[in-house]
């Protein structure tokens, strides 16, 4: 419950004014009427990286000494939170006009921007310190999911009223305060006991 739950936040307050749900707002405003198969790609492409993710972190934390893994969590989280301060843009690639419909565009959209992208990493991470896939990519879904949906049913009108500039910082310091309890080997039931 705790990779579960770390996992679902984290990336839910990552996911504020990403790259991935400004396209969310791109994709619900080209495909006027579509939410559904939009909320259904952003899903499908969404557990498929994330599981991939997760498990790659698993893989890492089998091949890495427990201190050498906290160290790179550690740092990592905290370059997370540096990267996290810094405003998304979508690519002109991104922007182009789909030929697809609604539920392919947002599929292959969605996965391709996820790609490298710091709640991809972030999954990585998470997958390597909880050491449960299952958890983990339920958990960074479901925080996709909470970011995104909301981006696709409301569109601009969610824009208007909620400032999604302001939580890049509240994600950063997310991420700053996850790398520093992994770093000063803190277990506040973060499930940080074995680092």
């Amino acid at each position: 419950m705790e990779a579960l739950l770390s996992s679902l936040g984290m990336v839910a307050f990552a996911e504020m004014g990403d790259k991935t749900q400004l396209l969310s707002f791109v994709l619900a405003a080209r495909f006027r009427g579509q939410h559904w198969p939009i909320i259904a790609g952003i899903f499908i492409a969404t557990i498929v990286n994330h599981a991939l993710a997760a498990l790659a972190g698993d893989w890492v934390a089998m091949k890495v000494s427990p201190d050498v893994m906290r160290w790179v969590l550690g740092l990592a989280f905290l370059a997370f939170a540096a990267w996290a301060l810094v405003p998304d843009t979508l690519d002109e690639d991104e922007q182009k006009t789909a030929r697809h419909g609604a539920f392919v565009t947002t599929l292959v959209m969605f996965f391709l921007a996820e790609m490298g992208d710091k709640t991809q990493l972030a999954t990585v991470a998470l997958g390597a310190q909880f050491n449960n896939l299952l958890a983990v990519t339920m958990g960074t879904t479901l925080g996709m999911m909470i970011a995104n949906v909301p981006a696709v049913l409301l569109g601009e009108t969610l824009a208007k009223r909620f400032p999604l500039s302001k939580m890049r910082f509240v994600a950063a310091a997310l991420f700053a305060i996850f790398g520093a309890l992994i770093l000063l080997k803190v277990n506040f039931g973060l499930g940080l006991g074995g680092l």
